[in-house]
C-alpha cells in the first residue's frame, strides 16, 4: 500500500506543469510555441523571465516535495521510488495528455532531497557546460550523464534508481542532440 501511495502522490505532483498552466493563462499553448517543450527554458523564450523563474522554482519544488515526503513518511527506499515517479509525472503528465517537460528541473529538485551533494555536483556540470557552450540542453544532458557517477560516490544505494531517469532525460533531449550534432542548437546568448 505504501508503495502505491508513494507512486500516486509523486506522479500526481510531477504532473503539475507550471509552464503549461501559465501559458494557458496567457492564452498561449506552450507546447506549440518555441521549442514546444513545457520547461523553464522554453518558458523563458515564450513567456519571459518572470514566468521562467516561476516555472523553474515550482518544478524544482515539486521534486523536493515528492521525495522529501516519501522519505519522511516511508523511508529511503520510498524516496528513491518517488524520485523516479515525480520525474515520470513531469515528463508524462496525466493532466496534460502525457506531454510535459524533459524532467531536468524536477530531477534537480528530487536530487536535492535525496542527496544535496549529488544535486550540487550535477548543477555545477550544467553551469560549466552552459558557460562554455551556451547551450542549456547540453548542460542538462551532461548533468543527466554525470548524476549516476556522482551518486556512486555520494549515495551508492541510489545508483540503480538514478540510471533510468538519467537515460530518460537524455532520450527526451534527442532532438536537441540532433541539433547539437548539426550545429543548429539554440544558444542561450
Amino acid at each position: 500500500m505504501s508503495f502505491a501511495l508513494t507512486i500516486m502522490i509523486a506522479y500526481a505532483l510531477g504532473s503539475i506543469s507550471p509552464s503549461i498552466i501559465m501559458g494557458k493563462l496567457a492564452g498561449i499553448d506552450i507546447k506549440k510555441e518555441g521549442s514546444g517543450n513545457a520547461g523553464a527554458t522554453n518558458t523563458l523564450r515564450v513567456l519571459g523571465k518572470k514566468a521562467a523563474i516561476i516555472t523553474l522554482l515550482i518544478d524544482i519544488s515539486k521534486g523536493v516535495l515528492a521525495v522529501y515526503l516519501a522519505g519522511v513518511v516511508f523511508g529511503d527506499l520510498q524516496s528513491y521510488i518517488a524520485f523516479i515517479f515525480v520525474i515520470l509525472g513531469h515528463i508524462f503528465p496525466i493532466w496534460f495528455h502525457f506531454k510535459g517537460g524533459k524532467g531536468v528541473a524536477v530531477s534537480f529538485g528530487a536530487l536535492i532531497a535525496v542527496n544535496p551533494t549529488v544535486a550540487i555536483s550535477s548543477l555545477l556540470v550544467v553551469i560549466a557546460f552552459v558557460l562554455i557552450f551556451r547551450m542549456v540542453s547540453l548542460g542538462s544532458i551532461m548533468a543527466a550523464v554525470f548524476a549516476p557517477v556522482f551518486s556512486y560516490f555520494f549515495e551508492p544505494d541510489f545508483v540503480p534508481y538514478v540510471i533510468f531517469p538519467a537515460i530518460l532525460i537524455v532520450y527526451m533531449h534527442r532532438s536537441n542532440i540532433r541539433r547539437i550534432i548539426n550545429g543548429q542548437e539554440n544558444k542561450l546568448w
